[in-house]
């Protein structure tokens, strides 16, 4: 592991997420970058600050000199609580069901070939 970034409590559901970061791991770290530029899901743009914050830290914290050797090593999506957007939808019968909003936490790690 050459570099690493995480989001957390992203508002996005990790379904949707998932599908996004299915679709880059593995590649090149330039490759994954121009990818997510014209992928027309809504994770997309999450997952592209976060790959382009991983390689700022590739570049800072461990001097890597060529950019292009970066790869994404490994990248997951799991669901984060669901504390903070508690929210009530009332049913039948005086009952109430909570409105399940999904949040993520995405993580990339970026690695050297």
């Amino acid at each position: 592991m050459i570099s690493s970034a995480k989001a957390n409590f992203q508002r996005i559901s990790p379904r949707k997420a998932r599908v996004v970061v299915d679709m880059i791991r593995g590649r090149n770290a330039m490759e994954a970058l121009q990818l997510l530029e014209f992928t027309p899901k809504a994770a997309a743009p999450i997952v592209k600050k976060l790959l382009a914050s991983a390689v700022a830290n590739a570049k800072h914290a461990a001097a890597v000199k060529d950019v292009d050797s970066l790869f994404i090593a490994k990248a997951t999506v799991d669901m984060a609580p669901n504390s903070h957007l508690r929210r009530w939808r009332p049913r039948a019968m005086g009952r109430a069901t909570p409105i399940v909003k999904g949040t993520s936490h995405i993580l990339i790690e970026l690695d050297q070939r």
